[in-house]
């Protein structure tokens, strides 16, 4: 049973004192992500090798000239992570780097296509979700 009982006062907890006075850590890194992109994660985390470990104007002079479709998509990413960093924890874009980065696999979309003889195949439309870390 949940809650106070019958005809009683409910009782009011505390948290602990320990809690309220934590000490803050200083955040290092920040992310960004796209969820549901309609590119296969495979094509998505070969682009991903290319740039993870590389300093943040590096890795989108490499996505510049990459060309695959999902580097469009990683790039728009990498800007929001950047941007990210400098509003939400005032980083500066030029100490940045990509410290992380992978593609999940998404839900996927199941259609089907006519074959010979009546017959039908399925064709998976993969997404997939991507998410992007930048550290000082």
């Amino acid at each position: 049973m949940t809650g106070p009982k019958l005809n009683e006062a409910p009782v009011m907890r505390r948290r602990p004192e320990s809690r309220s006075q934590a000490v803050r850590t200083p955040v290092t890194s920040t992310r960004a992500v796209a969820r549901y992109v309609r590119i296969s994660p495979y094509k998505v985390r070969q682009v991903l090798d290319l740039i993870r470990g590389y300093d943040a104007e590096r890795a989108k002079e490499i996505l510049k000239f990459c060309e695959r479709d999902a580097a469009i998509v990683v790039g728009k990413l990498l800007d929001s992570a950047i941007a990210n960093a400098e509003h939400d924890h005032a980083m500066v874009g030029d100490e940045l780097f990509v410290s992380a980065c992978y593609a999940d696999e998404g839900p996927t979309l199941k259609r089907w296509r006519p074959r010979a003889r009546g017959r039908a195949t399925r064709i998976r439309k993969r997404t997939c979700h991507i998410t992007l870390l930048v550290s000082r």
